[in-house]
C-alpha cells in the first residue's frame, strides 16, 4: 500500500474502515485456504492482505484514540 493509500484510509469514516476491514479478514481467509489446498499461485498475495489488513487496523485504532481524546475534553 502507498503512502497516498494510508492518507486515503485514514480520511475514511470509521463504519466504512470496520467494513473494508471485513472485506481484507474474508479474503485473507480465502487466500489462506487457496494456499493450504494447493491452487494459490501468487504467494505474495498473502503478504500484502495480511499487511493491508494490519493498516485498516491501525487506522481504525487511531480513531477510536482520536474520538476518545475528544469525548473525554
Amino acid at each position: 500500500m502507498k503512502r497516498t493509500d494510508l492518507r486515503e484510509l485514514r480520511e475514511l469514516s470509521l463504519a466504512a474502515l470496520e467494513q473494508r476491514a471485513k472485506e481484507t479478514k474474508e479474503e485473507l481467509f480465502n487466500l489462506r485456504f487457496s494456499l493450504r489446498t494447493g491452487h494459490l499461485s501468487d504467494f505474495s498475495r498473502v503478504k500484502i492482505v495480511r499487511r493491508t489488513y494490519a493498516q485498516i487496523q491501525t487506522a481504525i485504532s487511531e480513531k477510536r484514540l482520536a474520538e476518545a481524546r475528544h469525548g473525554a475534553a
